[in-house]
């Protein structure tokens, strides 16, 4: 019976047309990251699975595809370890030479001789069995105990049989619970079965590539990369398992100029693909750090900041309400008053900030660093981008420590962010390399691809592989048409021959279908006085025409 065709649930197929415009969006995100100064790099698909797990949280941890060691790795261990393992048949025929025993002669059996003979085969087990073995006399160690304790001298064979088939039942049902359930497979020593893992983002393996690589790195470090990442999530609309990332950072310098530059630097992406009406948000973790200060909230930043993003879904007073709820003092909620209303430029926006946080030096130094930003870009201007306050943005609050930036596409479109970023103080403190300050953003690929989609920004020429297509009549007319393709390829044209001598209608309908402008046909006529007939597919209009001519069209 065929197999039916399909693919992993949350990737995707894309074809020729799709990936003609993602990759327009790659190529011009790519040269404004190298017009910016930023260098490109690239770290492996996977990871050390310790260069991954715990750094995103539990539910990120949650999200890491983990790759079995050695592709039938576990197939393997399943067949001959757990099916027909060594160590449960060893354990298996002591406790039946146990029981036989028992049965046969009137020695009672000594449990510390048992579980001396279980420390010699113990020695004989590979690692995966001694795990399991390790485990059940772990889990079970009081039971054990009691009895060898108990049971040791005991000289009635009845209580010395019967509990021997109580052990042998206990590792029966504790073993068969770790086959059915695998549940071995989420314990600390899961390493045994997975060493590595899929990239779940390019942040944390570039932070351990700079401190892997940093005796070969110019400091500050400007990258840039544009690769696919994966998530174990749930695919849904917009969600995908596997999906490019497409980041640019500067690791090594807290100056703020890197700040104002990334600010441009979305501005000229965004001018560059002709995506008109971007507003760039930017926030600081200080200004938040300082509202919770002062209104006597500093250890309830989370609670604080994850009401306040949700005023202009749920309104004032159910923002109030849920910061009560929280523990936020009811005063503390009556300073934040004008936060409420928070509206205008970004130069009055900051002006009330000023007067909220007069008494906290962290806001006040938010304020600065944010003043900073706003004054050199007025000065810069931008091409087509807005940069505005947005007091409520708190993206990746636990990791951003000043600026914050996301990006959100032209009202006109529903849609989420598409970028976003900001400044972290100790991005390499993870694996042991202190006090390395950088700034980042991101490209939302798939967003962005969307935006334009539904403005109708992709230019129609990104689509067209093909300039000039060539009508195959036969042997001497494809050898004739194969030389001048050469030539034209060697002008820089895309050209092609028709693979077959088949019937002109299905050719032609080839070309209408492949989108291609142009269409060569040369048959004896043209063989004989060495020139083409030129029909342009888009007007019907039809010529003959020498080689030079023949070049100069098709390149137009």
């Amino acid at each position: 019976m065929a197999q039916k065709p399909s693919i992993p649930k949350g990737t995707r197929d894309f074809n020729p047309e799709e990936v003609a415009k993602r990759n327009y969006i790659f190529n011009t995100i790519r040269s404004a990251f190298e017009t910016f100064g930023f260098q490109p790099i690239e770290t492996p698909s996977f990871e050390n699975s310790e260069t991954l797990m715990g750094k995103y949280g539990d539910e990120g941890d949650r999200l890491i595809f983990k790759i079995l060691n050695s592709g039938d790795y576990f197939k393997d261990l399943r067949r001959n370890v757990i099916d027909s393992g060594k160590f449960s048949f060893y354990f298996f025929e002591i406790l039946n030479a146990i029981e036989t025993k028992v049965r046969i002669n009137s020695n009672a059996f000594n449990f510390k001789d048992f579980i001396n003979k279980l420390l010699i085969i113990y020695k004989d087990l590979d690692e995966i069995e001694k795990t399991i073995l390790t485990k059940f006399f772990s889990e079970n160690e009081n039971e054990i105990l009691g009895h060898i304790r108990d049971k040791s001298d005991n000289k009635d064979d009845r209580l010395v049989f019967k509990q021997i088939v109580y052990f042998r039942d206990l590792f029966q049902k504790t073993y068969n619970e770790y086959i059915n359930n695998l549940e071995f497979l989420n314990s600390k020593d899961s390493s045994l079965f997975s060493e590595k893992a899929l990239r779940y983002d390019l942040t944390v393996p570039f932070a351990r590539y700079v401190v892997q690589h940093q005796n070969d790195i110019e400091f500050p470090f400007k990258r840039y990369q544009i690769q696919p990442v994966w998530r174990a999530d749930r695919p849904q609309k917009g969600r995908f398992r596997e999906f490019y990332q497409c980041d640019a950072d500067v690791v090594g310098s807290d100056s703020l100029w890197q700040e104002v530059e990334f600010v441009q630097l979305y501005d000229a992406v965004f001018s560059a693909l002709n995506l008109e009406g971007v507003t760039i948000k930017i926030n600081n973790r200080k200004i938040l750090s300082g509202i919770a200060e002062v209104i006597g909230a500093s250890d309830k930043l989370i609670d604080f900041t994850v009401a306040l993003d949700k005023l202009d879904k749920i309104g004032e007073e159910k923002v109030k309400e849920e910061m009560l709820s929280k523990g936020i003092p009811e005063a503390g909620i009556a300073q934040l008053q004008p936060l409420f209303s928070l509206t205008g430029s970004f130069e009055t926006q900051i002006q009330t900030l000023k007067t909220i946080l007069a008494d906290s030096a962290e806001g006040m130094k938010g304020i600065a660093e944010l003043e900073f930003i706003d004054q050199a870009i007025s000065e810069l201007e931008l091409a087509t981008a807005t940069l505005q306050l947005d007091v409520t943005l708190a993206r990746g609050l636990n990791y951003y420590t000043g600026a914050i930036f996301e990006v959100a596409a032209p009202e006109t479109v529903d849609m989420g962010s598409i970028g976003g970023g900001g400044r972290y103080d100790d991005l390499t403190g993870i694996f042991g390399m202190k006090d390395m300050s950088g700034v980042g953003i991101s490209f939302g690929l798939d967003r962005i691809y969307l935006v334009l989609e539904a403005l109708d920004l992709f230019p129609e020429t990104i689509t067209k592989t093909i300039d000039v297509l060539f009508i195959n009549f036969g042997e001497k007319e494809a050898l004739f048409s194969l030389k001048t393709i050469k030539q034209l390829r060697k002008n820089g044209i895309n050209a092609e021959l028709y693979p077959d001598a088949a019937k002109m209608k299905k050719q032609m309908n080839y070309a209408n279908k492949r989108n291609i402008p142009h269409v060569v046909i040369v048959g004896e006529e043209e063989l004989q006085s060495n020139r083409y007939a030129l029909k342009n597919m888009r007007t019907g209009d039809q010529e003959k025409v020498s080689l030079e001519t023949l070049i100069s069209k098709v390149s137009d």
